[in-house]
């Protein structure tokens, strides 16, 4: 894979060309898991202005994945029997995975930005292993994905999926943890070795210590104890006082409002722009800078960061295009959304399994850092795996209905797919489709031509005497689609976007 040098030297000034096609794919590949050719054909021509506020708005007024039966349960609730129990976990797991796995797909900005934010907050349910901790922690991330990062600092720290996680709930007064006082500062809010001491540390983790009551059940939501809590002054940021869990947050805030500013808008942005943010050819710092200047001037509001950054010249300049490596999510994700072709709640669950194999679990990173992305998505097992999984995910779409197909190509041909027996014309809107910036080479667009002509005798391409080949009619018209997905799956470019 290329090395992706970031030479992006534009500036956060408004993007005011009309959106083309690029552009709009580049937009919800970005905001979401990608988007339809409907979709994307409407968004040609709006300005950023008006559709990034449309999808910011949109976002913010998305409501949650609703409490399923089982939010409030605690081990009182399974059955006796352990096998039992443990299969009655695995299918509401199940569930609540369906249910998230369709809130990505469906979501667009909210769902991308609550899974940039569980690889941020992480947390692990093979650590914790409580289904209503799972449910609570992705209402958290949800309902504060574009809301203040200050109240999101506050509430996911005291979810019962992080307490357990980062030994929060074996944070006595008489006797610190220093967990999670360390990931507060190194991987939540500063990073590391950000301007805080191990004194800090010591400090904070008293003055946090408390939240251990865990009830008479197993899996039940931890609360505070007051008999835990650490009552001795603290000195945290040189501020002394005996201070309790707000007042860390208050202190936090108040200190290191510069630090936490540009902690965070360096990840936003090298998430959604460009993985590179310290190369000097381009501007990264300065962008950085001016995000950190929004976010702190709006008291550390999300979404005001999100719209001066999705309606830059920055965000939109053709060096931010297809420069990320696809996730094993993005993968699957594009495939499905791109192409508009029938799924349900199995191929969700299809897509969950795949991503597993190939390096991303749902609700389970790797460590507390999280998956590291891009390039670490890329070795010699993980490609082969997206190559032989794309594949199957392909054929399974092809064997339901080999006609949608044929409508995918239609939808981006128009009345080419009607009328047009040259086949370039009717093969090179999918390859850019599928494709963030096209094929490199014009070598390699003849190749991926080539696997779309097939085995159709060139005479039917000729017209004449001969009945003529179009998209509309042609029967093997979709499984010449088919085999140009499959030769483009493959494709270098295919895992960008």
């Amino acid at each position: 894979m290329e090395y992706f040098i970031n030479c992006n030297s534009s500036t956060l000034a408004l993007y005011t060309d009309p959106l083309d096609e690029l552009r709009a794919a580049h937009l919800y590949r970005r905001l979401g898991f990608s988007a339809s050719v409907q979709t994307i054909n409407a968004a040609v021509g709006q300005t950023a202005d008006t559709l990034v506020d449309n999808l910011v708005d949109q976002a913010l007024a998305t409501p949650p994945i609703p409490a399923p039966a089982w939010a409030d349960w605690n081990n009182a609730n399974y059955p006796a029997d352990d096998d039992l129990a443990r299969q009655l976990r695995r299918a509401q797991q199940e569930e609540f995975a369906t249910a998230y796995g369709n809130a990505l797909l469906n979501n667009n900005l909210l769902d991308r930005l609550s899974f940039f934010w569980s690889n941020h907050f992480v947390t692990e349910i093979d650590i914790y292993n409580c289904n209503s901790f799972l449910y609570y922690y992705i209402n958290c991330l949800q309902r504060n994905a574009l809301g203040n990062f200050r109240t999101f600092v506050s509430e996911i720290g005291l979810t019962s999926a992080m307490l357990y996680y980062l030994d929060g709930v074996r944070n006595r007064g008489n006797n610190p943890n220093e967990n999670y006082a360390r990931e507060l500062y190194e991987l939540f809010t500063l990073g590391e070795g950000n301007n805080y001491t191990e004194e800090d540390i010591i400090e904070t983790s008293k003055a946090i210590s408390g939240y251990t009551n865990r009830g008479e059940e197993g899996c039940t939501q931890v609360t505070f104890d007051a008999e835990d809590f650490n009552t001795e002054n603290k000195t945290i940021f040189g501020q002394t006082g005996n201070w309790n869990y707000d007042d860390v947050i208050n202190i936090l805030f108040t200190e290191r409002p510069n630090e936490i500013a540009w902690f965070i808008c360096k990840k936003l942005y090298e998430f959604f722009v460009h993985p590179d943010s310290d190369d000097e050819a381009g501007n990264a710092a300065a962008i950085i800078n001016g995000m950190s200047a929004t976010f702190i001037a709006n008291n550390f509001e999300i979404a005001p960061v999100l719209r001066q950054l999705f309606k830059s010249q920055h965000f939109f300049d053709e060096d931010a295009i297809g420069v990320i490596i696809k996730s094993p999510f993005d993968l699957y994700m594009n495939l499905l959304k791109e192409t508009g072709f029938t799924y349900d709640d199995s191929t969700v669950i299809n897509v969950i399994d795949a991503a597993g194999m190939i390096g991303q679990n749902l609700f389970d990173p790797f460590d507390v850092a999280g998956w590291q992305r891009d390039r670490e998505w890329i070795n010699t097992n993980f490609i082969i795996g997206r190559w032989l999984t794309l594949e199957v995910f392909l054929e399974r779409f092809f064997q339901d209905n080999p006609e949608q197909f044929r409508d995918f190509a239609l939808a981006l041909t128009g009345n080419d797919g009607l009328t047009s027996n040259n086949p370039d014309l009717i093969a090179r809107p999918i390859i850019d489709k599928m494709l963030p910036k096209g094929l490199l080479t014009d070598a390699e667009y003849e190749k991926a031509l080539i696997a779309f002509r097939s085995d159709v005798d060139e005479t039917y391409y000729e017209g004449g005497a001969t009945p003529s080949w179009t998209l509309a009619v042609w029967p093997s018209a979709p499984s010449q689609v088919y085999l140009l997905l499959r030769h483009l799956s493959r494709e270098p470019e295919f895992q960008l976007k």
